[in-house]
């Protein structure tokens, strides 16, 4: 067997000189050695990398004319060299000629130049156009946005998402709904449509004076109060004396 994969190793890459390097390893192989339009199966620590991605997992098929397809299933992750993306997920189907990749099974998708990770059951990234399509259970998270929907499109270049179907974006305590929802990832601009709804919280403090001289018109208000309250009493006082000193006179008139 290590014979085999030896034999195999020169005649592949011999066969891909003039195209792409193709480079793998795995703990075992089946297919026909230096035939480059049959199916070649790798098991078993699978790992493949050519001059613009790397993947790894359980299982690794090349097929087509010149290997131009890659598929793999099982504990699935890799990077795309010339983007930076790194992604994990179930299973994956790889065009070298066009620079496809769909990804399915719990994908995860990271922009590692961007901080912004990308969820959901199904993702097809195009590596020329720089565009992920992601597709059912979609979670997007990026500086204080948390996005989800059931359809989306990231724009790596342009730094634009757009997401449909029951579409949310959560911004610290912010929240907003609508069918559709466009977020630009740099300004953090946010465009909504179709049956709008949202929360906003306001964070700002109140206006009115400052603390200073709020204390000082209270102190104010306290000492008018105070004096307010001194003079009723003795308002009160007074006329009570008066009261009495009338009474007083008047006995007086009764007693004479």
């Amino acid at each position: 067997m290590k014979r085999f994969i030896l034999i195999f190793l020169v005649l592949f890459c011999a066969a891909s000189a003039f195209a792409e390097k193709i480079k793998f390893s795995a703990d075992s192989m089946s297919g026909q050695a230096g035939n480059s339009n049959t199916t070649t199966t790798m098991s078993g620590n699978a790992a493949v990398s050519t001059e613009s991605i790397e993947i790894k997992a359980d299982l690794l098929q090349l097929s087509g004319e010149d290997y131009k397809n890659i598929s793999a299933q099982g504990n699935v992750a890799g990077k795309n060299l010339d983007t930076n993306m790194e992604f994990s997920c179930d299973s994956l189907s790889y065009d070298r000629i066009t620079k496809q990749i769909v990804l399915k099974g719990n994908v995860k998708l990271l922009d590692v130049e961007n901080n912004v990770n990308c969820g959901a059951q199904i993702i097809e990234y195009d590596q020329d156009k720089d565009i992920a399509i992601m597709q059912i259970q979609i979670s997007l998270t990026q500086k204080d946005n948390v996005c989800s929907g059931s359809y989306a499109v990231y724009y790596k270049e342009q730094q634009l998402l757009e997401i449909s179907g029951n579409a949310q974006v959560k911004q610290k305590q912010d929240t907003f709904r609508a069918q559709f929802i466009t977020l630009d990832l740099e300004t953090q601009d946010i465009t909504l449509g179709g049956n709008v709804k949202g929360t906003v919280t306001d964070s700002k403090e109140p206006e009115g004076q400052p603390e200073g001289a709020a204390s000082e018109a209270a102190e104010t208000a306290g000492e008018k109060g105070e004096a307010a309250a001194e003079g009723q009493t003795g308002e009160k006082e007074g006329n009570a004396a008066e009261e009495v000193s009338s009474s007083e006179g008047e006995g007086k008139k009764g007693a004479d």
